[in-house]
């Protein structure tokens, strides 16, 4: 008599696939993205067209675009945002990629893995406050050489780290971004035959990085080719480094449609709404431009492999890729030191080293008035993290995470999406609709950003899981629930702590959706830090970027320690 498979919907079948369900979660979370995404995008485009009601917008017109043309620097501000983004996605992408490649299977790799993997935990605004106090004219760094090889007695008269073409704030997110590709690198290895490509490249007489670019980078980029997209996005658009590090007259666009959304006239909403369109095409066309590079690329290492060249010795290259990593966190953590010594100091006149004296002061004054932003932090992070655990552990076990499954076009949305181009449309959706500013608003908004990253997180350990230890638990009569709670999720307990840390950090280091969707009213610990940018007490500074590092740590440590633990007598368990 045939076996029915379809009486118990979810249960998993011998060939790894699942029955439907009567519930998709999937569709859930699909409309959940896509839905305020669309409306978000139609809250800007109307406006940017003349169409908002609320602010006497009721009918079609350019006017807004041709006044968007006629503001001054327009164009230097898409250059500088243009080049931003293809300059710090190439520079990245490069140096990872060369690292790997000579390194990749090694103790230095390792030991330079460990040394990056902290640096997610580490918000690009601490770090970009960090980088800050490290290049200015009065910075550590001047400090070092001054006065007795530079003959300064006073800081130089020098346009750092606001320099004209940004070169500052390229620095600070390439030393950001690079931890970023590096890791989902490493999740991507195992996918890709390394060992195999390494021995027969050598074989061939062909060196680790010539030999690594021929035979695995194609294949290795295929997995990682959406966050380095979402690179692209994400450097094109940022608001919150841009207004720490980047130029000023002019800034990028993306911080000056941020300051006509903040405008006081009511009227400079249309101008931002059409300067939000305006991002979204900038975007578009680094995203374009480097999918032309991507060619360039493809077409550089046929002629490579065809070539016939081996360049057995690359040990300049490889060791070069190896210093550049490891200064690009020495640099983060150093000044991380730097923010921790102005947080604590007394007098400190250039160009003395250290300071005159040490005070607690400056934490005194702070923490009273930061506790509000600290807890409001904590709970919009904790919160956003563990509902998006729950969203991404039930979408991988539905298999809504499958390729080619819709909800894979829609959940990236958010990373490759420029947060102008449909957070500013909401804010106007949600204050034309009457939806004042609060947490649950605001949450649901974090939502759909720290949901994809938590996925993204989880999916690799997902899949690598052996499927066997199921298989067992299923013919025993275990049901697909008890299967999920008692084998697979005991077993990726700390891949999912460390999805919960990624998404925790992601939701506590967002400032412009809690800018604009908090309207000023729910402040974070990150909004607070910006907010200081433009102040000169460094000393508040360094306190306020301190403790917008100390929160997602605390995530990050939680990952590390709840296993160990949870798991003190069973050793495998614990890795």
């Amino acid at each position: 008599m045939e076996r029915r498979t379809e009486d118990h919907p979810g249960r998993p079948l011998a060939n790894g696939k699942t029955v439907s369900r009567r519930f998709s979660l999937s569709g859930v979370v699909l409309v959940m993205i896509g839905l305020p995404i669309l409306a978000g995008l139609a809250g800007t485009v109307g406006p940017a067209f003349g169409l908002l009601p609320a602010l006497g917008g009721d009918h079609l017109t350019l006017s807004h675009f041709a006044e968007l043309a006629a503001q001054p620097h327009l164009l230097r501000s898409m250059q500088i945002s243009f080049s931003t983004a293809i300059v710090t996605t190439g520079l990245s992408l490069a140096i990872v990629m060369l690292f790997t490649a000579g390194y990749a299977g090694t103790r230095m790799f390792s030991r330079i893995q460990h040394l990056v993997s902290p640096l997610l935990a580490i918000p690009h605004a601490a770090a970009a406050f960090g980088l800050v106090f490290l290049v200015a004219p009065s910075g550590l760094a001047m400090r070092l050489v001054s006065p007795d090889l530079t003959g300064y007695v006073s800081p130089p008269d020098w346009l750092v780290p606001q320099d004209p073409l940004g070169l500052t704030m390229m620095a600070g997110l390439i030393v950001k971004e690079m931890p970023f590709l590096f890791l989902v690198t490493l999740a991507a290895l195992p996918q890709v035959p390394l060992l195999q490509a390494r021995q027969l490249s050598a074989s061939l007489g062909y060196g680790r990085i010539r030999g690594f670019l021929i035979s695995v980078w194609p294949l290795l980029y295929r997995q990682i080719r959406l966050p380095v997209f979402a690179v692209v996005a994400y450097a094109s658009s940022v608001v919150d480094v841009a207004m720490i590090l980047g130029p000023a007259l002019p800034a990028p666009l993306a911080v000056r449609i941020t300051e006509w959304m903040a405008d006081s006239d009511l009227r400079m909403r249309f101008l931002a709404s059409a300067g939000a369109l305006l991002q979204f095409g900038l975007t578009m066309a680094a995203m374009v431009t480097w999918l032309a590079l991507e060619q360039i690329g493809s077409v550089l290492l046929r002629r490579m492999s065809g070539s016939g060249v081996r360049k057995a010795d690359d040990r300049l290259l490889r060791r070069s890729a190896c210093a550049v990593m490891a200064l690009s966190a020495g640099l983060v953590f150093l000044g991380l030191a730097t923010l921790l010594v102005w947080s604590i100091a007394g007098l400190w006149p250039f160009p003395a080293l250290l300071p005159d004296s040490f005070t607690l002061q400056p934490w005194l004054r702070a923490l009273p008035q930061a506790g509000v932003a600290i807890t409001t932090t904590i709970s919009l992070a904790g919160s956003s993290a563990a509902i998006a655990l729950l969203l991404a552990i039930g979408l991988l076990w539905q298999g809504g995470h499958r390729d080619g499954h819709p909800m894979g076009s829609v959940l990236y949305l958010p990373l490759i999406m420029p947060q102008l181009c449909f957070v500013f449309g909401l804010q106007i959706l949600s204050v034309t609709l009457g939806f004042a500013a609060s947490f649950p608003l605001l949450l649901f908004v974090h939502l759909i950003f720290v949901l994809p990253y938590v996925v993204l997180s989880l999916s690799q350990p997902w899949r690598a899981l052996d499927r066997r230890y199921e298989t067992l638990a299923a013919g025993i009569g275990k049901s697909p629930l008890q299967i999920l709670l008692q084998i697979r999720l005991p077993m990726l307990t700390r891949a999912c702590l460390t999805a919960f840390a990624v998404g925790f950090a992601v939701s506590a280091g967002l400032y412009l959706p809690t800018l604009l969707i908090g309207a000023g009213r729910i402040v974070t610990i990150t909004t607070e830090a910006v907010a200081l940018s433009s102040g000169g007490d460094r000393r508040a500074i360094g306190v306020y970027a301190l403790l917008q590092t100390l929160v997602p740590f605390g995530g990050f440590l939680i990952a590390s320690l709840v296993p160990h633990l949870l798991f003190r007598g069973r050793r495998a368990m614990r890795i």
